[in-house]
This record gives structure tokens, sequence and C-alpha cells, in this order.
């Protein structure tokens, strides 16, 4: 058989070698699998290989096949303890196997399940909802969240926060945000509740033990808050189809997960955590990157009151992207022409388990390319943009997110996060408000928060020796005899090239700009060295103080772009262990580490460098978002900027009626003379 290409997710059949080897390592033990995906191969090994099959050199192996496996080990004396095991599936042998205590991995349904089960069973719990005296036909919702960190518990342990809602209406459906309750309970990873109180409900208010009856007053009508079709009013009836047709079929193709479009090629992967990835991207057959995906996000609520810090959701490294990737639906997530991926993820026992359609893929029009029309002869040329969208889609409790790689004809990409699903909320008095939140709902609180996001780009634009350069574009002086600006009305580039690693940030005075360059590749007519320049999406920073365990542990929030030298497994900006975790694990200490360290390198210039972009939103509610959020949209793109020899789009298509069949609202068939047919 011919072996999987070393960019190809895990197959079942590998899946299952994978638990087999692993469980043996256990003897006499049950391991709870959490984690079987591919270890992706060493990076040089991956070049040689990868440079071996293009120049058809002879002699070069494959590099080898690998799982990257986590188990749960549990006793009865305390919680489970988590290892890691690497297995070589050429050979099917345990390569590495260690021990992490006091690390936990991800969450999943299946426990979170179980932590509900537990504190709804509670006899304290259970005493303090017949105490709230609810409405009648009220049915309490608990939401578990993980609990992150703020210095008070053992975190060794892993704990669960649970949020207490009601629902009024009958349908599993109905919104239960809608009616956040004052009762708050912590369970250990035994599954015991280990604390139970009354959440604050103004701005001086404070946890407490004694509660009180909920109020009734909070109660609204249901068109209000409820968002399912099935709970509201008719819909408006104003929107007529719209049908996306290619009558010849999509302009991509597909072998396995190989890609290609256009003048695009690349390796389609998915794994548990990040979701999608991006392997060896090329256009027109040169390189550009190695590897793209989104490494971490991180969701940091502002409300101070206890226990609200302890809403911070690393929503990758505590939940998995890929874990809670949706099942895309045809007609509904993307339309048009679509071509779905599916993904493996693993069963407690080990066992393959299929995560269908988590990935589409299909072309959307992105309007005008290009455009010109000669003013003496009135002759148009317009060209229509056509773009190749992946795209995955992942519910994280009460949030969706929809993280779309858009490709254009031109060379460029844009990565596009959409924010939408329904706000978290808190229980508040009928009549007050606070600084740190939006009252949307009688009682309904819906806390400011952010939501950062780290874009991990890991280069190869002409080759793997890169330098990370910023510009920045400045008046020239007025009072230099040296410089010629007589009308006072000049301006220049000023370049430099970073030297080591490190954070750096955004300045829109400056129109700063951060370019990936090869040093070692001039452009013939510019003279100037090939690259991509990174558009950033302008967002605030991380707004938790330095101090804070939030801050501590979601490092890469401190700058907007970071570079640093590339390593293998250096994949989260915020380490691989997120659940609970302190902090000293991200990009900063990473870097400091290795600037302390006298045998260690953190020399960035004309190497094998990563660039991270973190940016995101800062979400202070409005009514609007309310009970369904209409989604935020943050784009970040990559173009190509002294790369080609010109316009990498001029040989797209005229648009022409003839292929894009366009139709006048009141069926005149005439055209447009720059939509002309060709003659």
């Amino acid at each position: 058989m011919t072996p999987p290409h070393p960019f190809q997710p895990l197959s079942p059949a590998e899946i299952r070698e994978a638990a087999r080897v692993a469980r043996a390592a256990f003897p006499g033990q049950s391991p709870n699998f959490r984690v079987i995906t591919l270890q992706e191969p060493p990076k040089q090994l991956m070049i040689q290989w990868l440079e071996a099959g293009e120049q058809g050199k002879p002699g070069v192996e494959q590099p080898p096949r690998a799982a990257r496996v986590q188990v749960i080990i549990r006793d009865d004396t305390g919680p489970g303890q988590l290892h890691e095991v690497l297995i070589d599936l050429d050979s099917l042998t345990v390569v590495r196997k260690e021990h992490l205590p006091g690390k936990h991995p991800y969450i999943d349904t299946e426990y979170m399940q179980a932590v509900e089960s537990a504190c709804r069973a509670d006899s304290r719990v259970q005493q303090e909802i017949s105490k709230l005296q609810l409405p009648a036909g009220a049915t309490v919702v608990i939401e578990p969240w993980a609990y992150a960190t703020d210095g008070e518990i053992d975190v060794s342990e892993r704990t669960s926060m649970c949020w207490f809602y009601m629902r009024l209406l009958e349908s599993p459906d109905a919104n239960y945000y809608a009616y956040p309750l004052d009762l708050c309970a912590e369970v250990s990873e035994r599954l015991v509740v280990t604390q139970v109180y009354y959440l604050p409900s103004s701005e001086h208010d404070r946890t407490s033990d004694e509660g009180r009856p909920y109020d009734h007053r909070k109660v609204h009508p249901t068109a209000a808050s409820e968002y399912h079709p099935d709970l509201r009013p008719p819909p408006r009836s104003t929107t007529k189809p719209y049908q996306v047709h290619q009558p010849e079929g999509p302009s991509f193709a597909t072998d396995g997960n190989f890609l290609t479009w256009e003048k695009w090629e690349m390796h389609v992967g998915f794994n548990y955590r990040e979701g999608l990835t991006l392997h060896n991207l090329k256009y027109d057959g040169r390189s550009l990157f190695y590897r793209l995906s989104l490494s971490e996000m991180f969701v940091p609520y502002g409300d101070p009151r206890r226990p609200y810090p302890r809403k911070g959701a690393f929503d990758l490294g505590n939940d998995g992207a890929g874990i809670n990737a949706n099942n895309l639906q045809l007609g509904c997530d993307c339309l048009g022409t679509i071509k779905y991926f599916d993904a493996w993820h693993t069963t407690s026992t080990g066992e393959p388990l299929k995560l269908p359609n988590v990935v589409c893929c299909h072309e959307q029009d992105d309007g005008i390319l290009w455009k010109h029309t000669n003013f003496r002869t009135q002759n148009a040329v317009v060209t229509r943009s056509r773009i190749l969208v992946l795209q995955t889609i992942i519910t994280v409790s009460n949030y969706e997110y929809i993280f779309a790689f858009h490709f254009g004809q031109d060379a460029s990409i844009h990565y596009e996060v959409r924010a939408t699903g329904i706000l978290s909320t808190a229980p508040i008095n009928i009549g007050e408000q606070v600084p740190y939140g939006t009252v949307v709902a009688p009682g309904v609180l819906a806390p400011y928060h952010q939501h950062m996001f780290c874009l991990r780009l890991d280069p190869a634009v002409d080759g793997h020796k890169n330098t990370l350069q910023v510009e920045e574009s400045r008046p020239l002086p007025v009072d230099d005899d040296n410089v010629h600006n007589p009308y006072f009305m000049g301006y220049e580039a000023v370049k430099n090239e970073i030297e080591e690693e490190g954070g750096l940030d955004l300045d829109v005075s400056k129109n700063r700009v951060f370019k990936i360059i090869n040093e070692n590749k001039v452009n013939p007519i510019t003279g100037t060295p090939v690259g991509l320049k990174l558009i950033p999406h302008y967002s605030q920073m991380l707004l938790a103080h330095p101090d804070s365990f939030h801050a501590r542990r979601s490092e890469f929030g401190k700058h907007a772009v970071w570079v640093t030298r590339y390593q293998d497994d250096e994949l989260f900006p915020s380490g691989r262990y997120t659940m609970q975790s302190l902090g000293g694990d991200g990009i900063e200490s990473a870097i400091q580490r290795r600037q302390a360290d006298p045998e260690g390198s953190s020399s960035v210039r004309d190497e094998d460098i990563v660039v991270w972009h973190t940016f995101g939103s800062t979400h202070n509610p409005r009514i609007e978002d309310w009970p369904v959020m209409p989604s935020e949209k943050m784009t970040v793109g990559l173009k190509p900027v002294n790369f080609f020899s010109g316009n990498p789009g001029i040989d797209v298509q005229k648009s022409t009626q003839d292929r894009n069949k366009s139709a006048l609202v009141d069926g005149d068939a005439g055209r447009h003379s720059c939509c002309a047919p060709e003659s």
C-alpha cells in the first residue's frame, strides 16, 4: 500500500492501532483515551522529503508516521493522572511515555454531563433550588464551565463551575440564558459538590451563603428573548430564494486532502484542538507558507466580582476547535457546489469517532477583482473576483465561531472570523446597572468580555529562511538641508528588519506594516526582497492587568504581532496545557527562556521563523446582540508584496454576460458594453 501523505490526518485504522499500542503501555490499567492525533513530522525531515519529491531526487525516505496519544489513568484515591505517549506507527512501538502531574486535558461532553448530573443530584443544591421558589413549570438548567484560575484553589485537581439558569417553556430549544439564576456551585474532579453559594446581584453586592426567592418580575414576553423560529412569531417573508449554480461544476479539485484551485495548492489538515490546518501552501508553484492555523483563542470576562473572574475560556486549549466543530449542512452553512471534509477523533475507549462535514470547501463571488475604463474610448474591462473558501464552525456552550480561509486569484489570503451565538448572562436586580455589563432583559446582565485570537503563520516565502520587516510611512523632514522637501509634503517608507524574537505593536498613525520577506530572493524589477505583507485586524489587546491570572495565562494578548524562531512542537501561544494553567507556559516566557539560555538562539533574521498575530474583539454587548447575536466579522489579510512581476490576477478572464447570465428585474435582456461577449 502507498503510505499516507505525512500531512494526512490519522485514519480510523491508525487510531485503532495507536490505541492498541498505548493500551499495552499501561498493563493492568484502563486508560481513558483523550487524544489520538497525528504527530506532525519534524520540519527539517519534512522539508527534505518535499523538496526531494519536487526535484525528483531518489533516496530520501518519507518521514516517520507518528501518533500523539493522551490518556487519563484513574485510581480510587485521587484525581486522574494525565499521561502522553508518542507512538511510531511504522514500527508500532512507544517512542516516549510521559506522566504530566498537575496538567489536565481538554473538556469533553461526557465529563461535563457527569459534572451536571452530580451537581443536580447534590442534596444542598436541591435544597437551594427549592428556596428560590421558581415559577410554576420552570426547568432548572445547569451549565458547567472550566474553572479559570484565580489563585483561590489547588489547580492540580480539575474543578468545574456550575452556572444555573431556568427554562420557562417546555421546548428544549428555549433560551435559558434569558433567565440566569442567583445560584452557583463548584464541583471537584471526583464529581463532588464542594461549594454552593449565591451570586452578586448588584454592583456592590458580593457572593453570599444566604439567597432570596426568585424575583418573578424578571419573567418577560417570549418574543423578547427567544431566537428559535418555533418559539417566535412568524419570520419576515420578504426574502426571495438565492441559489448559487455552477453548471460546469467547481473550479477546484481534491485528491484525498490535497486541494488545488486556480494557481493554488495545499494540504488540508484537521485536528482535535486547532480544527482546520493548512500545509505546504503554494501559488503558481512558488512556496508561501509551510503551515497556517488558528493556534489559540481566549475569552476573558471583565466582571471583577467573585466568582466571575473564573470565566476565562481557552476555547481551543480547554475545549478544542476540532472536537466542537459543527456537522455542516448543505444549503445552510455553505452555499453553492460544496466539497465536505470529514475528520476523526477518538472515543474514551480508543475507538475512532467520525466528525462528519467539519470543513466545507466552495467558491464564492467576491465582487470586482480589477476594472478599468478607457475614458477616451469608453471601453471597459472588468474581472470579477472568485475566491475559494475553506470554512469550519464551532459551538462552545453559548457562542458560535465561524472560521474561514479565503484564497484569492491575486494570490491573497484572508482569514475571517465571525462571532455569533448567545451572550453568556448573569443575574442582576431589577432597575440596577453595573459599569462592566449591559442589561439586555429584565434581570439579565450581559457582562463585558474580550475575544482574543492568535493566528499562527509559519511562512516559507520562496524558501524557509525568512525575515520579519517593519515598514513605516513617515513625512520627510522639513528642516534638513540634506533632504529635498521644499513644499513640505514628501514622505518615505522606512524599513527595519527584526533581529531578535519578541512582541510588536500596531501603529496606525505611522501606517506600520509587517512584511515577511526573503532577503535572499530579490525582485528583478523593484530591486527589493520578495515578500508577503500582513494586513492586521486592528483591535484592543488584553485589558486584564499584567499581574492577573488572565494575563499570565494568555501572554499572546500582550502584543498584536510576535515573531519567534521555529521550534518543533511550539504550536500554541499559551502552552499545550491551558486547563487551569498558572502561566509561564506561553510565548513570552518561551522567548525569555531562550534569551537566557547561553546555548540557545533567539535570532530571527534570515531564519526559519513563525509570525503570530493577536487580534479580536472587545465585546461590550448592546441590546441588538440579544436574544441572538448578529455575527461580528474580523478579517486578517496576507498579500504578496513585490513577490511577482506585476498583478498576479491580470490573466483572470474578463467578466461577460454570456458566462454570468445575470438577469434584470424587468426582464430586459440588454447588455452593458463592458460585459459584451468576446469578439
